[in-house]
């Protein structure tokens, strides 16, 4: 069996396509997802802000490099990214019609583009291709829960994850985590908890139940909140 098909049985994502893509959205996914994507083919630069270089940005440019994992229509990233515009991004989503999204987000804007790079496969690739200590915060918010006990393994927060994790952020680093599933959130807690590379920055419930700083929202988080469910919002610290 090939790597791709024993992966893709392991993968934490669930279908890659939905609806089909107009002709406009084909169109930024041929011509502009290959300017944004990261090469794992290729091996990390040694200053991870190179990655960025070819864009357009300068190697001086990008301050600190942060992560979301799933973007899902790109709401949350192009907000963060507007607000800090010297951070570096680099945003994951399988999804074909949520990168679309995000491409429509980009496509004319240059400043945008100067500090994102885009991966459309398996997060745990990438992770395991960056340099060591080379994050400065990973966000994962409102993942696919498994809600079926034989999906549990699917998952993407697990000890093997955050071992990835915890090689690649900065110590201070954040990873930030948003559900509105109970099973999930305690599911995180349990796993976060009880690594050894990480520390839960609550106080007490107010911490877990407001929104982060300057939170957006999500379209999942929008649909949530119409469905009478609580978000929870978690937040780990690499020690």
């Amino acid at each position: 069996m090939s790597e791709h098909k024993e992966r893709a049985s392991e993968a934490f994502f669930g279908r890659r396509r939905g609806k089909t893509l107009r002709a406009g959205q084909t169109r930024r996914e041929e011509t502009l997802l290959p300017l944004l994507k990261v090469d794992l083919n290729k091996p990390a630069p040694e200053r991870l802000a190179d990655l960025f270089a070819s864009s357009g940005a300068t190697k001086n440019s990008c301050e600190n490099i942060r992560i979301e994992i799933g973007f899902g229509g790109g709401e949350h990233l192009v907000h963060e990214m507007d607000r800090f515009p010297q951070t570096g991004f680099i945003g994951i989503e399988p999804f074909i019609n949520g990168m679309a999204k995000m491409l429509a987000a980009l496509e004319g804007h240059e400043q945008r583009l100067q500090h994102i790079r885009l991966y459309d496969d398996d997060a745990t690739r990438l992770l395991d291709w960056l340099p060591e200590s080379s994050i400065a915060g990973i966000d994962l918010f409102y993942p696919d829960p498994w809600p079926k006990k034989k999906h549990w393994k699917r998952r993407f927060v697990n000890m093997k994850n955050l071992n990835r994790f915890a090689r690649v952020l900065k110590p201070g680093a954040k990873f930030r985590f948003a559900s509105d599933i109970d099973t999930y959130v305690n599911w995180t807690l349990f796993y976060c908890m009880r690594h050894a590379d990480f520390y839960w920055t609550a106080n007490g419930s107010k911490d877990w139940k407001t929104p982060f700083e300057a939170w957006s929202g999500t379209r999942y988080e929008e649909k949530a909140l119409r469905e009478g469910r609580t978000p929870a919002y978690l937040t780990f610290v690499r020690k």
